[in-house]
């Protein structure tokens, strides 16, 4: 072979070489793992999601039907979030377990409704190392696809989020929670919607985490789903205010934001999906979520989709509220 022969093949070596040499100087990851991948694209599905959701309100045809009566509601807009974020997420991830609150019967999807983006920033981040080696078919998914529907209807619009909570071995891992009107009492020129994401050992982003006042104990509850339980139980709790607002996500991004002490709400009526994402992005911040009666939430596939007895979860000072919970209150919600 002659001299020369070899020069343009040793040339793209070299360089080849060179630059894994500089990637890993700086600390860039040859191939994102598949849960940042998950995350990512969950973040840009969510923004989609948020789209349709504004779109939909703007047509001023909400298309409402009751599921189980005048405070179970299901709107345009909670069906076509669901086919949107469950088909965008499926393409890329066939075999994952996702499942939506929305019980919709098979028919194929519209493309203008699939989302095949990512968020750049968030594969950046380096996944902890007790989830690198996760394999597709061992996620599970958890979609609300409009969390406070009600209030979406009468025109709440702040209460409104978009959960996507992803789950490994029965537990919340990460989540990407979605606020369409976010910003929306700013005026006619705000720029609407925020996307607020988390994933356990690395932290959770795109919002302020404060701590509510010191000293104070107020409790986020149930609006429009509440009862006698539900007002015995807080009434326990001694509390110097509690807000009532809908959806799981609004009430967890009232902990995060110092807005509330608590979240109490000792009724059956709430389910995985409400829990998920909102779990997995409290979680990341230090703070617990739990039943009424401290177990854990399990977010295997196998598992029923109602939190039957209640729900309990704070920022800080966790043990506080959970030692006043009565225990008539306990005995009325069977796990």
């Amino acid at each position: 072979m002659r001299e020369g022969s070899d020069g343009p093949r040793e040339g793209p070596r070299y360089a080849t070489t060179r630059f894994r040499r500089s990637a890993e100087a700086f600390g860039m990851a040859a191939s994102p793992t598949l849960l940042m991948r998950v995350v990512a694209s969950a973040y840009s599905v969510a923004e989609k999601a948020a789209r349709i959701v504004r779109n939909v309100m703007a047509t001023g045809d909400l298309g409402i039907v009751e599921k189980s009566g005048a405070n179970d509601l299901q709107t345009k807009a909670d069906r076509l979030v669901q086919m949107s974020i469950c088909a965008s997420l499926a393409r890329k991830f066939p075999k994952a377990t996702i499942i939506g609150e929305e019980e919709l019967p098979p028919h194929d999807v519209a493309e203008e409704l699939i989302e095949d983006g990512h968020c750049e920033e968030i594969l950046k981040k380096t996944c902890p190392p007790q989830y690198t080696g996760i394999k597709e078919e061992e996620l599970v998914i958890w979609i609300d696809p409009l969390d406070g529907t009600k209030e979406y209807t009468e025109g709440l619009l702040d209460h409104v989020t978009v959960l996507i909570g992803i789950a490994y071995g029965g537990k919340a891992i990460a989540g990407v929670i979605n606020q369409p009107y976010y910003n929306y009492e700013a005026g006619a020129d705000a720029v609407l919607g925020r996307t607020i994401w988390g994933v356990l050992g690395i932290g959770a982003f795109g919002f302020e985490l404060t701590e509510a006042p010191a000293g104070k104990h107020i409790i986020v509850t149930t609006r429009s789903h509440s009862s006698t339980l539900v007002d015995d139980c807080i009434s326990a709790l001694n509390p110097d205010s509690v807000i009532r607002v809908g959806g799981a996500g609004n009430k967890i991004i009232q902990l995060i934001e110092g807005k509330a002490s608590a979240y109490v709400f000792a009724s059956p009526g709430c389910k995985k999906w409400d829990t998920c994402a909102p779990e997995a992005i409290l979680h990341a911040v230090g703070g617990k979520i739990t039943d009424i009666h401290g177990n854990s939430f399990h977010y295997n596939k196998e598992v029923k989709h109602m939190n039957s007895a209640g729900v309990l979860a704070t920022l800080r000072n966790y043990d506080y509220y959970a030692s006043r919970i009565p225990n008539t209150v306990k005995q009325s919600l069977v796990p």
